[in-house]
């Protein structure tokens, strides 16, 4: 199945500029949900994008540095010859979410159910379904391979920190350099 063409729609005034110039504030939205905060780190990572936005580049920091080329996807309208950071996104969520299914299974006792397992993860880019809300959004699904173990899989998506920051929310700070 072919993904259909995307269309952009511009964006307004309201979009760009934000609240206080840092962030959107979309009007009659309630959000009842925590948001996750940290009361340490035991490890961060660095990027930095440049260039043209989504067909610029990125690069990553730390022991195995990363430099991609991006490119919006010959489906919406792109050269197609560079990575998205959907994909990006997909691989981090897919790696994270085994890890925490292996972790869960080894505590469990349970790790030969999940040592030969797979995580799919399918990121989609589109327009949010809520018309006061400009721009694009994203749904993710992932698919479990090689693990039968509802309970495990649960557990899983409970301790993958990138489950947590979809279901609970993150801390996010815009500062200036």
């Amino acid at each position: 199945m072919r993904p259909t063409q995307a269309v952009a729609r511009p964006l307004t005034r309201r979009i760009m500029q934000g609240a206080a110039g840092r962030y959107t504030v979309y009007p009659n939205r309630l959000h009842n949900r925590s948001i996750i905060t940290l009361k340490d780190h035991l490890f961060f990572s660095k990027a930095v994008a440049e260039g043209a936005g989504r067909n610029g580049s990125v690069k990553s920091f730390g022991d195995a540095p990363l430099d991609l080329k991006l490119a919006m996807p010959k489906v919406a309208g792109g050269k197609g010859d560079g990575q998205n950071p959907e994909q990006l996104f997909a691989m981090g969520y897919s790696a994270c979410f085994l890890g925490a299914l292996q972790l869960v299974g080894a505590r469990a006792g349970k790790k030969e159910i999940v040592d030969k397992a797979k995580v799919h993860a399918t990121v989609f880019l589109g327009h949010p379904t809520d018309a006061n809300m400009e721009g694009f959004g994203l749904r993710v699904e992932l698919t479990i391979e090689g693990c039968e173990d509802d309970a495990l899989i649960q557990a899983a998506h409970e301790f993958c920190p990138y489950s947590r920051a979809l279901k609970h929310g993150i801390d996010v700070k815009i500062n200036k350099a």
